[in-house]
């Protein structure tokens, strides 16, 4: 059973007032050196383990930043997690992650978790945007910034890439490369709609270029082998000739089922791009061009609003902040 030691324990058993323990917890500088020394093995040999929880609830809110991502097996989010991790840490903050796996009962548990925890402030990549539960939390105090680039609301902070401009650079490079029968991987279509509105912008600016989607339940690896299999499926007149899939997990999976069958050489009968630039995209069997989204700027985008937020900082006003990605070309496309 496990005997809970407070400040009042370990000041008997040091023999120094309970003001001192507390001043070696919050202002070590004001102890001396030989009573720090004495009053730090006491909390050692004790087991004493400091309660952050009460002291965060005494001051109002705490040094840690609560993170919800949609899925933290995708390597886009786990890169974005370590990013804001690294900027947190310089600015003397930790993260928590938490994942909810596309479940929106999951999400609503994190959120009331952070709330309970008073974290210093809430980032998420939300699954239906600016929800009511979200509001209440800004409402009640917690500062909240979105990581959505298709949110833009006087109302709250988020930041995103420009998918607009990546699918138009993506079907550009595919359509300056030669290609004219095109294809759109990916879905559900709700999540990648600004990916393909830029590139059916770009397909429409160039006579005799056709453009079709085929929709996907997840952007996984598993999903993009099923694309290949239909693509495969298609008479050879009809296939298309290249692929801007959703992203780069699902371009792999269509890369990898695609060489597997030995019907279609890549990029001769066949281009891909794929998008976020994830580290597995430059090392597979053939590299991958794709659309890169600047992740530590995107992390330390996210926390600075955040900061303006908890600083409540006169002239900071609430709005979309849009970064713009960049076309990395491998020899997928080329």
């Amino acid at each position: 059973m496990r005997t809970n030691v407070g400040i009042r324990d370990v000041a008997r058993a040091a023999g120094v007032s309970v003001g001192t323990v507390s001043n070696v917890l919050n202002y070590p500088d004001q102890v001396s050196a030989k009573t720090l020394a004495k009053v730090q093995q006491t909390m050692q040999s004790l087991g004493f383990v400091r309660n952050d929880l009460a002291r965060q609830l005494r001051m109002g809110s705490g040094t840690a930043i609560g993170f919800v991502v949609v899925n933290v097996a995708n390597p886009f989010f786990a890169d974005l997690a370590h990013e804001l991790e690294a900027a947190a840490e310089e600015a003397g903050h930790t993260v928590v992650l938490g994942s909810s796996d596309q479940n929106a009962d999951r999400e609503q548990r994190y959120i009331d978790l952070f709330d309970e925890q008073r974290v210093r402030g809430l980032l998420i990549v939300p699954q239906q945007g600016l929800t009511p539960r979200l509001s209440r939390l800004r409402a009640s105090g917690t500062p909240v910034v979105l990581f959505d680039g298709n949110i833009d609301s006087s109302e709250v902070c988020s930041v995103g890439l420009d998918g607009e401009a990546g699918g138009y650079m993506a079907v550009r490079h595919l359509v300056d490369e030669g290609r004219r029968r095109l294809v759109v991987a990916g879905g559900p279509l709700t999540q990648i709609g600004d990916r393909l509105s830029g590139a059916s912008r770009a397909a429409q600016e160039t006579p005799g270029v056709t453009l079709s989607i085929i929709e996907t339940d997840d952007l996984t690896v598993e999903e993009g082998r099923h694309v290949a299999e239909r693509i495969l499926a298609m008479p050879a007149e009809h296939r298309p000739d290249a692929v801007f899939a959703a992203n780069d997990l699902l371009a792999i999976g269509l890369v990898q089922a695609l060489i597997l069958d030995r019907t279609l050489s890549i990029p001769r009968d066949i281009a891909v791009v794929g998008y976020d630039d994830i580290d597995f995209a430059a090392s597979t069997v053939v590299p991958l061009s794709t659309i890169r989204q600047p992740r530590e700027s995107l992390a330390r985008a996210a926390l600075e609003l955040l900061e303006q937020e908890v600083a409540g900082e006169e002239h900071h006003t609430h709005g979309r902040h849009l970064l713009k990605p960049e076309l990395i070309v491998r020899a997928s496309s080329s």
